[in-house]
């Protein structure tokens, strides 16, 4: 295990917040013995065009709420207070200026952004700067990784969750629950807010 502190940095839009990415998340931590899982709404996600229902903002306070019982967990408005479109490099060289390069910076991500790593801003600068955890996902073959990124991330065999944050939108658009697919905090919040409620 590294002597610095350990930092995984777990970016998304998170539209909403659920209880596969807090599950997936605390395995990661467990699994390296990470000091701190970082969470970091996107302002705009390269990845995601279509934008989200809900604001920067609510997504972000829902973060907050979902993360807030566990004192591993944190969440940084980085994204939000940059603006513009959310690029994962920028995030972790800002990060790094703030951290410190005693910090041993970790971004963790799902096997189909590994796979997609080629289309994201300056891959090989992001790959100088942190180690990449892959979150392994059924249908994604890591074998498959572009070329010159193989080799050059850690697997985490977490668990898999069937949820998604489209399912939870669809499912408050509907009417239908969404206990225990959120935290109570992030129910409660989408309710007092009308979020997902169609336009």
């Amino acid at each position: 295990m590294d002597k610095n502190p350990g930092i995984g940095l777990f970016g998304g839009t998170f539209d909403p917040i659920h209880i596969g990415h807090l599950i997936t998340a605390e395995e990661v931590r467990d699994l390296f013995g990470l000091d701190e899982i970082v969470f970091t709404p996107s302002n705009r996600s390269p990845h995601k065009p279509d934008r989200p229902m809900a604001s920067a903002r609510d997504r972000y306070e829902m973060v907050a709420l979902a993360t807030k019982s566990n004192p591993y967990f944190s969440v940084d408005d980085i994204e939000l207070v940059r603006g513009g479109t959310s690029y994962t490099v920028d995030t972790v060289r800002e990060f790094r200026e703030r951290r410190g390069d005693e910090v041993s910076l970790h971004l963790v991500i799902g096997a189909d952004l590994m796979l997609d790593l080629e289309s994201w801003k300056d891959p090989d600068q992001l790959l100088a700067l942190v180690t990449i955890i892959v979150m392994s996902r059924p249908g994604y073959d890591l074998r498959q990784v572009p070329e010159p990124f193989r080799g050059r991330f850690e697997v985490a065999r977490v668990s898999h969750i069937d949820i998604s944050s489209t399912m939870i939108r669809q499912r408050v658009l509907e009417g239908r629950s969404v206990r225990y697919l959120v935290p109570d905090a992030v129910e409660a919040y989408i309710s007092a807010k009308e979020l997902y409620r169609g336009r």
